[in-house]
């Protein structure tokens, strides 16, 4: 029978007979749509996320202030909008509650806020009286609160008319006590006095509107919206939509989530479908002289095509559909710890559809149809004659296609390189980003090349190894395509892993020594909840205690980049209570310019870093959105150096008590003598320098443990992939392996070429893979953090040893079962 003519049932019969020769293939197809469908998944619970209303359950129609600050970039049609998440709460005019209140079909429309007090040092929360109608919440004793009053929940001490003490974020204030309702950790106000207390006059969180009998949700929200008009950021929610104005970590959880599935997904989706892509390229290319007899008896280039077509369709799917249940499985854990970590609200649920899982085989299919089409086209080319003979020779290095695009990325990866050398801050670091995507691009299409140069670098030693060496030299030049296949997966899992993992230990280390050297406090109290509103005064009444500032912790938004890549660049700030010379007293910021002396309302300090990124010096003003988006252009009147151990910008508190939800103090520093220790701890808890740093070094942790995830998730990706190509780089050399046992090599000499073989992939990945990031480290972190990347060496010798363990695992374990074979004995 005539095979070429029936070429599905060629391949067929060819992954039923020898699925050995396909298994690699089916690994890395699988590996892949787990990798796929793990980021999509993410991704879309990122879109979908959504918490159910609960506080606004029985308002159909609620009324906030859209929760991002915007940044125009471009001009004409290529204008776009930047948007950035603002750090604390945008809030809306009170005016216009009377507003919603008029809109045809509203019953009446509730200004909402919320906001701490505290009470003998207990955390509580406080509300306007109105809003009971959303929580049902009814009085035990006594009357609504007027002016001056405040209704208690039971438990917290005394009794109707007697006078409580709140310590509200404008202060501590004297109330009445008007009535009591059930324990609920929560005080109302009058609702004006609300409002007033909550440190934002005349600024509401939220509106809730009840509809009037017979009006639906949505022809209330188009009346609201009517009502309301044009007012600059106002949104109107209505559905789950009402959940997301509850819960403001919601849309923390939601950029997480599509950060993971789209940006950290979309590069590990490269990395899975390049790699896979390169599996199914070497399972073609060993069947060389499978496709060569083909031809010479006749079968045409379009058979072999098909034929390999075929086999792609017969394997893709179900490695596609198989890798989706490990994919899934990933989701799930990656979720759950999220989760468990505060990152995510509770309420929030991982969302699971088809559509992902369809996208991982999709993906899987096109990358085996197109891998499987560029491997052949080689041999389908080449003349029927020719065929054996060319199968048996190696293939040049070079590409008519692969090579100008290689040398094209290599270049482009150079030159990007120099750009982000030159530039500094957010520019250097973004350029820093397209530096390992074109150096690994490069890698991919120059692979055997770049073998090839490698075994002719590493070789030379090798010679000297004797028989085993000389032989793995000989077969790595010889085989550089089999050579290349094996060392871009772990080009792959060393760049990114190291890229990911030494950027935390870098940024880590720069934080550490900065927290070290910045606090020159004697003594550092700090509170759960925040401290008192007056603990800084109380604190330099203390007898001992010579300065003390307070420190309220919050970040900012500042425009950040030139261009086109301009964004709003989310900064930790402090605000000082107290004056500027003080603070110099309990920190020592290392200022580069100008005077924290100068620091008043309207001014501002600044990292260099920052002012690097800014393009901002002393005495510029610096435009930015202050936590609750407003924005505001304060003079720099000092640039620092040690924003990373403290924070990148300092302003006076004043200028940020009004925009912040709690203006307390996070921490008091305090120069003192060791006799106020114990006053001081009335105040909260006392801790030394050293102390505060390790508590500064938890709330870290959260990102350390994000970026070693997405190493490990990568990595171990690519270590796998590298491990797969490599037992079927050592399966396919079976025949050699017998050749050289006939001719008289000895086994330990033909385990001894595996071996140094072995050794020159791995070492030459790990090379490869640490030049490129370091090329993309050392411009990232002078412009992150204006130092040199750190890499520990023992975590360093870690990656290496682990490399070089797969490696020869990979390669001698399936040796020793081909030489195990009777065939493979002289």
């Amino acid at each position: 029978m005539f095979v070429p003519r029936v070429p599905n049932g060629l391949a067929r019969a060819a992954v039923r007979f020898k699925p050995a020769s396909f298994a690699g293939t089916f690994v890395a197809l699988l590996l892949a749509a787990a990798i796929v469908s793990a980021c999509g998944i993410l991704l879309e619970t990122g879109l979908r996320a959504s918490v159910p209303a609960e506080r606004y359950a029985k308002a159909p129609v609620v009324v906030a202030a859209d929760q991002k600050a915007h940044l125009t970039i471009g001009r004409g049609e290529g204008r776009a909008d930047v948007g950035a998440l603002v750090p604390d709460t945008a809030r809306l005019p009170e005016s216009l509650v009377g507003k919603a209140a008029s809109a045809p079909g509203a019953a009446t429309a509730i200004g909402d806020v919320g906001y701490p007090v505290r009470h003998d040092g207990t955390p509580l929360t406080a509300h306007g009286w109105a809003s009971t109608a959303l929580t049902g919440t009814r009085l035990l004793t006594g009357e609504a609160p007027r002016t001056g009053e405040v209704v208690v929940p039971t438990g917290t001490g005394g009794r109707i008319g007697d006078t409580i003490v709140l310590d509200t974020p404008v202060g501590a204030k004297k109330f009445r006590i008007a009535g009591t309702t059930a324990a609920d950790a929560t005080v109302r106000f009058d609702d004006h006095e609300a409002v007033r207390l909550s440190g934002h006059p005349g600024r509401i969180d939220a509106i809730a509107v009840l509809a009037a009998p017979g009006t639906t949700p949505r022809a209330l929200a188009d009346q609201v919206r009517a009502s309301i008009g044009n007012t600059a950021g106002a949104r109107i929610h209505t559905g789950d939509g009402r959940g997301g104005v509850e819960d403001p970590n919601l849309a923390g959880a939601e950029e997480l989530l599509m950060g993971l599935g789209g940006s950290f997904g979309g590069i590990a989706t490269m990395v899975a479908v390049f790699t896979a892509a390169g599996t199914v390229a070497l399972s073609v290319g060993q069947r060389g002289r499978e496709f060569a007899m083909l031809r010479a008896i006749g079968a045409t280039p379009g058979q072999l095509r098909r034929t390999i077509a075929t086999e792609s369709l017969l394997i893709a799917p179900l490695a596609g559909l198989l890798g989706c249940l490990p994919g899934t499985a990933l989701a799930h854990w990656w979720f759950g710890q999220l989760r468990d970590k505060g990152a995510i609200p509770e309420a929030v649920g991982l969302h699971v559809s088809g559509l992902p899982m369809a996208a991982a085989i999709a993906a899987t299919m096109l990358t085996a149809l197109g891998a499987g089409y560029f491997a052949s086209r080689r041999p389908a080319r080449i003349k029927p004659g020719l065929a054996l003979a060319q199968s048996a020779v190696e293939q040049p290095p070079f590409g008519w296609i692969r090579t100008p695009l290689g040398v094209a990325a290599l270049v482009g990866g150079i030159v990007l390189a120099g750009i982000a050398g030159a530039n500094s801050g957010e520019d250097a670091a973004n350029a820093a980003l397209g530096v390992v995507m074109l150096f690994m691009l490069a890698v991919g299409l120059l692979g055997p090349l770049i073998a090839r140069i490698c075994a002719a670098a590493i070789g030379l030693p090798l010679r000297g190894a004797g028989a085993a060496g000389s032989l793995a030299a000989a077969n790595s030049r010889a085989n550089s395509r089999r050579l290349a296949s094996a060392i871009t997966p772990i080009v792959l899992a060393m760049a990114f892993a190291s890229t990911l993992v030494f950027m935390q230990t870098s940024q880590e280390r720069v934080v550490a020594h900065q927290q070290r050297d910045a606090i020159t406090a004697d003594h550092i109290v700090t509170a759960p909840a925040g401290l008192a509103s007056d603990a800084t005064d109380r604190a330099a009444d203390i007898p001992g205690v010579s300065t003390a500032v307070g420190l309220i912790r919050t970040s900012v938004l500042v425009p950040v980049g030139s261009g086109d890549e301009r964004m709003l660049q989310s900064s930790p700030a402090q605000g000082v209570i107290g004056t500027g010379d003080a603070l110099t007293k309990v920190q020592d910021l290392d200022v580069r310019s100008g005077s924290l002396g100068a620091l008043r309302p309207g001014t501002v300090a600044i990292d260099t870093t920052l002012a690097d990124s800014a393009d901002r010096r002393t005495g510029d003003r610096l435009t930015l959105r202050l936590p609750d988006g407003t924005e505001a252009s304060p003079k720099i009147v000092a640039v620092y150096g040690r924003g990373q151990g403290t924070s990148l910008v300092t302003l006076p508190a004043a200028d940020l008590r009004s925009r912040v939800t709690a203006p307390y103090a996070s921490e008091l520093l305090v120069r003192s003598t060791p006799d106020a220790v114990r006053e001081l701890a009335a105040l909260g808890t006392v801790t030394d320098a050293s102390g505060h740093a390790a508590a500064q070094d938890r709330d870290r942790e959260f990102s350390a443990w994000a970026n070693t995830v997405m190493a490990s998730v990568l990595g171990g990706f690519a270590a796998v992939a590298a491990a797969n190509t490599l037992v079927m780089t050592v399966l396919d050399r079976r025949r050699e392996l017998t050749m050289l046992r006939l001719v008289g090599s000895t086994r330990r000499q033909v385990l001894g070429m595996i071996r140094w073989e072995a050794l020159l992939v791995t070492v030459a990945g790990a090379g490869l893979g640490t030049a490129i990031a370091l090329a993309t480290l050392n411009p990232m972190m002078r412009g992150l953090t204006g130092e040199s990347p750190y890499i520990p060496p023992m975590l360093y010798g870690t990656f290496v040893a682990a490399t070089v363990v797969l490696g020869l695992a990979a390669a001698l374990i399936p040796a020793r079962a081909a030489l195990r074979d009777p065939a493979a004995r002289p």
